[in-house]
């Protein structure tokens, strides 16, 4: 199959990389044209995915940022034409479905929104891997859910990339979920590093540090855009955490131990519901 990626960071260079293991043929694009030549000169692509060749891809998947991604498709859709399947790659889906679908009704070209759950605190191509998404999930919303041969043939050509599990759900659901399993995360463990005690933490510190400071390390620009774009679930999501650290902090200051006892066992309860023991 051809294959087009539009951006060469983390996600699209996995994907490229996956594809071209695969032995397939990838086009890419990216607006630093510099990332674009390494790319071609290291094979991890054929060549430049424009104007005069997307028409011919089978599957183009778009990894950048949500307005980056809406405005490539408001561009680049009167040259997309009816063959090939578009599947954003984006971290949230509200704005780049309705942007998404909205050009693919005016344009005529098929578009699905898409998550792949895989990736890493480092960012750009030179961290990217064929073996990025192998075992992980993907996350697909449908323009409709009861079109099961668009489901199979998405599946079919996501097959390369080695994909654990395909969940199919709705832009808001998503939206919804992700303010919680990962953006909630990833301010926590930002916000938790700049304690002044983790300056003198070597010596001191084993697992736990490294589970909570691990995602701290992440890329500015693209999740400052993708938290003010999903700031109703996470405002929600931030107000039901600090209301329970206030309430741990409560009963540390007044020494109460019979409620910080049960606080603690609740928490403990709540993981083995969650996750199992």
């Amino acid at each position: 199959m051809t294959v087009g990626i539009v951006g060469l960071g983390l996600i699209g260079g996995s994907f490229a990389k996956a594809y071209k293991k695969a032995g397939h043929e990838v086009l890419a694009f990216d607006i630093d044209k510099s990332s674009l030549e390494f790319a071609k000169i290291s094979l991890v692509c054929d060549g430049e995915l424009n104007e005069d060749n997307i028409s011919a891809c089978d599957i183009i998947l778009i990894s950048v940022y949500p307005k980056a991604a809406a405005e490539y498709m408001n561009e680049m859709g009167r040259y997309i034409g009816k063959k090939p399947i578009v599947i954003d790659c984006c971290g949230t889906k509200r704005l780049v479905c309705r942007a998404g679908f909205e050009a693919a009704e005016k344009y005529g070209f098929t578009y699905l929104g898409g998550h792949p759950m895989a990736g890493t605190h480092f960012s750009g191509l030179k961290y990217s891997r064929a073996d990025m998404f192998v075992g992980a999930p993907m996350v697909i919303v449908p323009p409709d859910f009861n079109d099961i041969m668009l489901l199979s043939r998405v599946k079919e050509l996501l097959a390369p990339a080695g994909f654990g599990h395909i969940s199919v759900t709705t832009a808001e659901k998503h939206d919804e979920m992700i303010a919680f399993t990962s953006q909630l995360a990833h301010v926590v463990s930002n916000a938790y590093i700049k304690s002044p005690t983790a300056g003198a933490h070597k010596g001191f510190s084993a697992g736990s540090y490294k589970d909570m400071t691990r995602v701290a390390w992440l890329n500015p620009k693209m999740w400052a855009e993708l938290f003010i774009e999903n700031k109703d679930y996470l405002e929600n999501e931030l107000d039901i955490l600090i209301n329970s650290l206030n309430e741990y902090k409560e009963a540390i200051k007044n020494s109460d131990i019979e409620t910080l006892e049960r606080i603690l066992l609740e928490g403990k309860q709540r993981k083995e519901e969650v996750d199992g023991k």
